[in-house]
């Protein structure tokens, strides 16, 4: 046989082994197509192993906070002196400009101009210019991973996310916003800015997941913990730290929220009672190390509670800019239900009381909040946000804490 008679011949069968390889390479992808859809619709729960906060009342560790909690202590105090004079900026008439109608909110206890620099191997002088969210930002996230049992140095290049909420800048009063550009140096712009507080966190830590800040106002952190979840489950993160942080130093934003008129005037949060007049606002910061379930499992991590789902919204069109909508937030834990794989079931109705302002949008809608038994303690989430609102930026920066404290070892 001459050799083109058996190139000829050898043609058919080289093809017939291109599509054979063809065939079950694309039956393999569209094995790991069914599996990943498969795991998109049945998402992995995500588990929290590890916690850290600085809340007001001395709750400045998760044992701290549950304490508070089950002694129903106030932790709303009077503003301190070290932040603002009080009776410079109070004024019981709601209309005298530049005042406020209320100086009381939910304060730290412990110093906030206090910080080990040497240990994250920043200089003084950065230290100085950097916002004291941004300093208490690295201490909380040190001290959840160190909650979670995780060596920090041992996450260096690791896929690691970080997700905080954060909306108030107060500090750059002291250079960026001082109306004085002398007082502008290289770290200025670094030690105020919301994405260098958490990029710091990921550079220190050497970690190489997302790495974001949020401000959508009162939800950030709960938005934050959200977005950290999707990250792990779509495989993008294999560990995650979710939380906010807020601190209340100068007395515009206080004044700001008296002339929109959400703050009580007595400083406090009556959740669910029909003389609820407004919020208190407070500070702190509070994080959660998150880790899909299977892999908690497989390392033998401690597992506090789990997120079986969660889902994010919009109010859209109100009759007012800051105004809800009882309807699309209904809707909203209407989809984390589903999104957890739950049914309402065992339902109970509660009633929402708000300021006068908002009470007719909430009446248009159905009864307002249902909650049901299976998604925490109806008490001790009530406790909480009566005793201080945890963060003015994230309504949720506690909330992830309450219940993992209950069955917490």
């Amino acid at each position: 046989m001459s050799d083109q008679e058996k190139m000829a011949q050898g043609e058919p069968q080289g093809r017939e082994e291109a599509f054979r390889q063809a065939l079950q390479k694309a039956s393999m992808t569209i094995r790991q197509l069914l599996e990943e859809n498969a795991s998109l619709k049945n998402k992995e729960p995500i588990a929290i192993i590890g916690m850290a906060c600085r809340f007001p009342g001395g709750a400045n560790n998760p044992e701290q906070f549950w304490q508070l909690l089950q002694g129903g202590i106030d932790a709303v105090t009077e503003v301190p002196s070290n932040r603002w004079t009080a009776e410079d900026y109070y004024a019981a008439d709601l209309q005298a400009p530049g005042k406020m109608y209320t100086t009381r909110g939910g304060f730290l206890d412990t110093p906030v101009d206090g910080f080990d620099a040497d240990f994250f191997g920043i200089s003084p002088k950065e230290a100085r210019a950097m916002d004291p969210q941004h300093r208490l930002l690295l201490e909380i996230g040190w001290e959840a991973l160190e909650h979670a049992c995780l060596v920090p140095s041992t996450l260096k290049n690791s896929r690691t996310g970080v997700y905080v909420g954060m909306s108030s800048d107060d500090y750059a009063r002291s250079h960026r916003h001082s109306g004085q550009p002398e007082n502008i140096d290289a770290y200025a712009i670094t030690g105020s800015t919301f994405s260098t507080a958490v990029g710091r966190l990921s550079y220190i830590l050497g970690l190489q997941g997302p790495c974001m800040a949020l401000d959508t106002a009162c939800s950030s952190s709960l938005v934050a913990l959200h977005l950290a979840c999707r990250s792990l489950q779509s495989g993008e993160s294999d560990l995650a730290l979710a939380g906010g942080v807020n601190l209340m130093l100068s007395p515009e934003l206080h004044i700001c929220f008296s002339k929109l008129q959400a703050i009580s005037p007595d400083g406090k949060c009556k959740t669910f009672d029909a003389s609820a007049n407004g919020y208190a606002r407070g500070e702190g910061c509070g994080m959660v190390v998150l880790k899909r379930l299977k892999d908690a499992v497989r390392d033998g991590n401690r597992i506090l509670a789990l997120v079986k789902g969660s889902a994010i919204n919009q109010d859209g069109k109100t009759n007012g800019l800051a105004a809800p909508n009882g309807n699309a937030q209904q809707a909203v834990i209407r989809e984390a239900l589903a999104d957890a794989g739950s049914s309402p079931q065992q339902w109970i109705t509660l009633k929402r009381t708000a300021p006068a302002r908002f009470s007719a949008t909430l009446s248009k809608s159905k009864p307002w909040v249902q909650c049901w038994d299976r998604v925490g303690r109806p008490l001790a989430a009530r406790g909480g946000k009566n005793q201080y609102r945890p963060s003015g930026t994230g309504g949720g920066n506690g909330r992830p804490d309450k219940n993992p404290a209950v069955i917490s070892p």
